[in-house]
């Protein structure tokens, strides 16, 4: 029982008359009047003609939003202040009949104007991918405020709009810049870099004799005359520059300056990773373990978006191996 009442508080879908559509209505209940004091018969049909129409009307546009299905497509990446593309596939499953004049509103926060997205027809069974930019200012975490179908169909006399779904929660990142020359210059050996071992690299770390097995094509044909021996060359090793990315201070005192000094840190650690370094994050209430590539930069941006300066710094472990350290000030 309760949840009958809940149903008819909150119903389905909402219906409200158009500027068109009050005309309509004051004109239906004028002739309606007038019918009633005079008994003439034609207003009586032209009453029945205007609540037919409005009948009409109320049955056409609820087909036209039955069994829509939307399903929301986010962005793999959200950075503060940098416009991204967000979507909904909007599906009709009916079997036989068409949806039209579909409006897909993009809700916005309050006080805000939604913005719409038309559909003139979708055909039983077809899909198709709605886009808008939204550009969302700061780090953390957001809860996007939905979507609503509405639709005016067939007379523009009635807009009819469904509940609100889709309220997905993001996370933004913290916005990239350029890495300052100062830093670059820092960085400068970041990338593959030989370190003097033997392994499978392109630079020549040793000749020795040829043994059984070796590479032919590693013979080092000029040596080899000289000695009246085969000679092979020995390659060094390669390997990426090892970071260990230190976050100093809290920012409590300045939150301007954490969100600079945050975005830095993230602007120097994605310029890290994708030159083929690894990182690791260290910080107050951060540590993201030593790591390289796509997966290492998402857990680094993460842990960056939802950087609390009030979280206790946890237990840092020793490295074991050392890294060369970057320090980011966030106050």
């Amino acid at each position: 029982m309760i949840g009958g009442r809940w149903r008819f508080l909150r119903p389905r879908r909402t219906i409200w008359p158009t500027r068109d559509g009050w005309w309509g209505l004051f004109a239906a209940v004028g002739v309606g009047f007038a019918a009633i004091n005079t008994g003439n018969n034609l207003l009586y049909l032209l009453a029945s003609l205007l609540l037919g129409l409005i009948v009409v009307s109320g049955v056409l546009s609820e087909q036209s939003m039955r069994r829509l299905r939307l399903v929301a497509v986010l962005p793999d990446e959200i950075h503060a202040g940098r416009p991204a593309l967000f979507g909904t596939r909007i599906t009709n499953r009916k079997r036989w009949l068409s949806s039209y004049s579909i409006t897909v509103e993009v809700l916005a926060p309050a006080g805000g104007r939604p913005r719409s997205l038309y559909l003139l027809r979708l055909p039983p069974g077809d899909e198709r991918l709605l886009t808008w930019e939204e550009t969302l200012p700061v780090r953390g975490r957001h809860r996007l405020p939905g979507l609503r179908v509405t639709t005016r169909f067939p007379f523009g006399l009635f807009r009819k709009a469904g509940r609100a779904v889709l309220e997905s929660e993001v996370v933004v990142y913290p916005a990239l810049r350029p890495v300052s020359p100062e830093m670059l210059r820092l960085v400068g050996g970041t990338g593959p870099r030989a370190v003097r071992r033997r392994g499978r690299g392109h630079a020549l770390y040793n000749l020795r004799e040829y043994r059984p097995g070796d590479d032919p094509r590693l013979i080092h044909w000029r040596s080899s005359a000289k000695a009246s021996a085969l000679m092979v060359r020995e390659l060094e090793d390669e390997t990426a520059v090892d970071t260990r990315l230190v976050l100093e201070g809290t920012g409590r005192r300045d939150p301007a300056r954490l969100e600079v000094g945050l975005s830095e840190a993230a602007s120097l650690a994605v310029h890290l990773l994708r030159s083929g370094g690894t990182l690791e994050l260290v910080g107050p209430g951060v540590l993201v373990s030593l790591g390289r590539g796509r997966a290492q930069e998402r857990r680094v941006l993460q842990a960056l978006a939802l950087y609390d300066p009030t979280v206790p710094a946890p237990a840092r472990r020793p490295a074991e191996r050392p890294l060369r350290e970057l320090r980011v000030r966030l106050d």
